[in-house]
Formats: C-alpha cells, sequence, structure tokens
C-alpha cells in the first residue's frame, strides 16, 4: 500500500518576541553565530609527543675485513674517503705508510690525476722506512715526498690526517686513527673525524676575523692553520697547503682541534693555539659538565714510559681531563681500556694484531709503573674477564671486541650509568710523556716530543639544551620521546659497556713478552 503520509510543514525559528522568519530566508543579514550550525567540538586527542632531533655521531669507526655485516653499520673504508673523482689534491700525514695501498684507494680515472703529498716522519736519511718510501713514490709521477721537521729525538710524527681539495672548489679535512698501510685499514678497531665539505669563501668576502670561540669553524681553522705552520720551522713543506686552506669557509665545523707538535711551549702563553696537555685544558676549560659523578674512560693502543709513581699521570694528565668550563670539581673516577694477551690471542688477527700495541712490562721500573695502572685497568673485550657476571641483555655490544683496538678515544660520562655523554675526544694520541707533554720545567714551558692530533666534540656545540649519548653498532642515537633534550647527538662507542675490571690474575698485552697459548685469530663464532 502506497504511503499517504505528509511531511508536516517546516517550522519557524523564533528570532525575537516579535519577528518570525523563515529559516531559508536569504534577504536579510544575520549575524553568523545564528545562520551557522552549531556542532559539538571535536573529542580531546592526547599530543602527539614530540621526538627529539637526532644527529648521528660525528666520529664513526672504520670498515672491518672479517666482521659480518651487522658490525660493519655506518663504517668507512680507504676507498669510502678517497675514492671520489672530484679530489684534486691530497695531502697525507701519518706515521707509517704503504704507498701503493694509499693509491689504489683513488678513483680509477683519476688515480694518476691527483696530486698526492705525503708527510712523513723519517728524517734519517739511512732509515729503512725512508728508503722504502722512496722506492715506492718513485713509481708515481704524482707523489711528492715531505720529511717533517723533527727536532726532538724521541718525538714521533704520529698525527694521522688527510686534507682533500677538489675539483668544485671545496676542500674537506679527515682526522683518524689509522697508519696508511693495508694491516691498519683491514681487521683493527680505528676511527674517523670527517669535517664537512668546506666551500670557497666568496671573492668579495671579507677578512675574516680570529675567533677564539673554542668548538667554533674559525677557531677550528686558526688552529689547523698554526698546526700545519709548525712543519714550516726549517724548511717550506706546507706553505702552500696553508695558502689554499685559508680560501675555505669552516664556519659549518662544530669541533675543537687538539693537537701536539714538537715544541717547548710556556704556559702563560698569548699564542692563538697551544699544544699538548696545555692545549687539551684549554679547550675542555671551554665545555659545560653536567654530571656529579663524572666517569672518565682512557682507550689507548699503547702507554708510554710515565715514571715509577703516578705524579705525571694523576697531576698532568688526569687533572687535565678533569677542565670543565663550569668549574665542577667533582673528582672524576678514572678508567684506562687496555687488551689483555688472551684478548689479542682471540683477536681477528691473533698475536699479530700485538704488534700495533705496545706496553712495556717487564723492567724492576716497568713494573712499579704496573702496580699503579692495574687497579684503573679494563678489558677491551667484554667477554674476557672471569669475574664477569653480566648478561647478555646488560650489556652494549659495540661489535668491536675481536677486531684489536689501534684507536684512542677519551670520553668523559656523566655519571655512571654512562648513559649520557659530556665530551669526547678521539685523537691519534696515546698515554706518553711524548704525546701529551712534560710537567712544567723551572723555566716555566712545557717539552712536547711528537706531532699528534685529534678532534674534540662535546653536546652543546649542535644545539642548546643538546645531549650526547653512547651509540653501538650505529652512528645514530635512538629518538625517544621520554628523552628531555630537544637534540640528541650519538657518539660511536668502540667498546662494550658496562666496562669490565681486570681480575687479579689479568695483565696487560706486553709485545716483547713470550706467549704459548696457541693463537686463534680470525674467530668470529662470537658473532
Amino acid at each position: 500500500m502506497e504511503d499517504t503520509h505528509e511531511e508536516p510543514p517546516r517550522k519557524r525559528r523564533r528570532l525575537s518576541s516579535g519577528d518570525d522568519y523563515d529559516t531559508d530566508h536569504k534577504d536579510r543579514n544575520l549575524p553568523m553565530s545564528l545562520a551557522s550550525s552549531i556542532s559539538p567540538p571535536p573529542a580531546r586527542r592526547p599530543p602527539v609527543p614530540q621526538l627529539p632531533k637526532v644527529i648521528p655521531s660525528p666520529f664513526q669507526l672504520t670498515w672491518v675485513r672479517d666482521l659480518p655485516a651487522s658490525s660493519n653499520v655506518d663504517a668507512v673504508s680507504l676507498k669510502d674517503i678517497l675514492g671520489d673523482p672530484l679530489i684534486a689534491e691530497c695531502w697525507e700525514f701519518n706515521y707509517l705508510h704503504d704507498l701503493d695501498f694509499l693509491m689504489e684507494a683513488f678513483d680509477n680515472d683519476v688515480r694518476d690525476l691527483v696530486k698526492v703529498h705525503v708527510v712523513h716522519g723519517f728524517w734519517k736519511s739511512e732509515d729503512p722506512s725512508r728508503q722504502a718510501l722512496q722506492l715506492q713514490a718513485a713509481k708515481y709521477a704524482n707523489i711528492t715526498l715531505h720529511t717533517a721537521y723533527m727536532p726532538e729525538m724521541f718525538g714521533t710524527h704520529h698525527s694521522k690526517m688527510l686534507i682533500l681539495l677538489r675539483h668544485d672548489a671545496c676542500a674537506q679535512v679527515i682526522i683518524h686513527t689509522a697508519n696508511m698501510i693495508p694491516f691498519d685499514w683491514t681487521n683493527m678497531t680505528q676511527a674517523i673525524w670527517k669535517s664537512p665539505i668546506l666551500p670557497e669563501l666568496p671573492s668579495n668576502a671579507p677578512p675574516e676575523s680570529v675567533s677564539s670561540e673554542m668548538g667554533s669553524g674559525c677557531k677550528f681553522k686558526t688552529d689547523l692553520l698554526n698546526y700545519l705552520k709548525a712543519y714550516d720551522g726549517r724548511r717550506t713543506i706546507c706553505k702552500p697547503l696553508i695558502q689554499q686552506l685559508s680560501k675555505y669557509d669552516f664556519s659549518t665545523v662544530r669541533a675543537a682541534l687538539v693537537a701536539s707538535v714538537p715544541a717547548r711551549q710556556g704556559i702563560e702563553t698569548d699564542s692563538e693555539t697551544t699544544w699538548g696537555w696545555p692545549g687539551l685544558r684549554t679547550a675542555l676549560s671551554s665545555v659545560p659538565v653536567k654530571g656529579n659523578e663524572p666517569e672518565i674512560v682512557v682507550q689507548i693502543s699503547s702507554i708510554g714510559t710515565l715514571g715509577p709513581t703516578d705524579k705525571w699521570l694523576d697531576n698532568i694528565l688526569f687533572a687535565t681531563l678533569n677542565t670543565s668550563k663550569n668549574g665542577n670539581k667533582s673528582k672524576s673516577k678514572f678508567h684506562i681500556v687496555f687488551p689483555t694477551p688472551d684478548e689479542i690471542r682471540r683477536s681477528l688477527n691473533g698475536y699479530r694484531s700485538g704488534s700495533a700495541i705496545h706496553l712495556k712490562i717487564l723492567s724492576a721500573a716497568q713494573a712499579k709503573q704496573l702496580q699503579y695502572l692495574k687497579p684503573l685497568l679494563y678489558h677491551w673485550a667484554r667477554d674476557a674477564g672471569q669475574n664477569d657476571t653480566a648478561t647478555s641483555e646488560d650489556i652494549s655490544d659495540a661489535g668491536r671486541k675481536r677486531a684489536a683496538p689501534h684507536i684512542k678515544t677519551y670520553v668523559r660520562y656523566a655519571d655512571k650509568t654512562r648513559s649520557s655523554i659530556d665530551w669526547m675526544l678521539v685523537t691519534s694520541a696515546n698515554m706518553s710523556k711524548q704525546a701529551w707533554g712534560d710537567p712544567i720545567n723551572a723555566s716555566g714551558k712545557v717539552r712536547i716530543c711528537s706531532y699528534e692530533i685529534g678532534v674534540l666534540v662535546w653536546p652543546e656545540l649542535f644545539g642548546e639544551g643538546a645531549t650526547m649519548v653512547p651509540t653501538f653498532k650505529t652512528d645514530m642515537p635512538k629518538a625517544e620521546s621520554d628523552v628531555a633534550s630537544h637534540i640528541v647527538v650519538g657518539a660511536r662507542i668502540p667498546y662494550d659497556l658496562p666496562l669490565l675490571k681486570y681480575g687479579e690474575d689479568d695483565e696487560p698485552w706486553c709485545a716483547t713478552a713470550s706467549y704459548t697459548k696457541p693463537d686463534v685469530g680470525k674467530l668470529l663464532s662470537d658473532y
């Protein structure tokens, strides 16, 4: 049956006590509040958590040949650095050099065209290392050898740096820890710092002002050029490079240069740049720290002759490392990470790895030194100790325990949890007087014997209120919504945390000692 129900007439809305208007009437200018439909307010939604901005670690580890891909995430090879066909000129500073290996890393199409300058410290003409370099260099018309000015008998040219000048009018500075030989770039743990690509300053740019602001690109440039000037003490070596680098814009660099040159430098000086431990103290005096129970971890591949007592270690090196901008006088706890013979034996290259790792413990004087060092020593490989009670869930695995350390890192953790970092230094400098300098002498000067170079970074360089956190097996920190800081910077750590202290029977590796256990080498079962 058809529905005959009629729709009732539309109602009118009373606007006032005396006027009625149809709701469809369009000839009246009604207030918007009356003409608009009324909808209920939207339901409240919980605020979306704001994830912090994350910045990858300014330091990277080098690629290790015999480790799996999972342990080589973000790792860098020499070909990654030198394989760019835009490289026009390369200055290579190092202690040991294999020129065939160096040249192989360049792009095939430009290998014979790149101007290569090699700076070494073999100043004796009869030195076999110098003669071997000369023989290798004779095969390459585009290599020029330069002998560093070496005024100190016990000093070494230990710096490890590449400076690249490019066809696109840009430059780049790479500071690292590896000798320029295949051994160091294959199965050893190493680190690098790469500057951003640096453009040329505009031709009409005003003269740059000299900045003393530690961590700024201008200050970094000043210190780098002053470092290069030290090579020209007796003959011209780096002057052409200095003239070229002065034309580039370093403003994007966020780091402080910490270097050593052979010198006897006054502790009170008007010099733009100071070297050795006084230079490190100057840099750290600009770094704010947060923790009240700081822990400073010194991880090195060699320990020099420091003396029969801990006077130099405690009063010079450790006191310097405890310096800060905000006068935090908290006494830091110091830990020294250094491998044991068993850790070297079980490394990828076995006992051969130990040829690049040095600590003498055989004489009576060396035994006295070991006596005060021993309570500070911690394992390189976290799986090495008999007194280890940690479970795998408790350990942050760096993925490098089988790759023996040639890397040198100095890290200040804010507290004993080691969950945040106040600063990190990667350098060629081991724990020695030759590298960092003697105590102040009667003339108020510090004697430094060797060339060393490194890079210091801290969170505030990347933004106000930034936090720096350790990262493992990756350069990228996690973006977690519960982090108080709006900027989180990674710091790639090469060793596992938490650290494992030496047991009573543990001894540090000594390259001149004799070991009877079979050499394992290339043991990948742990991975």
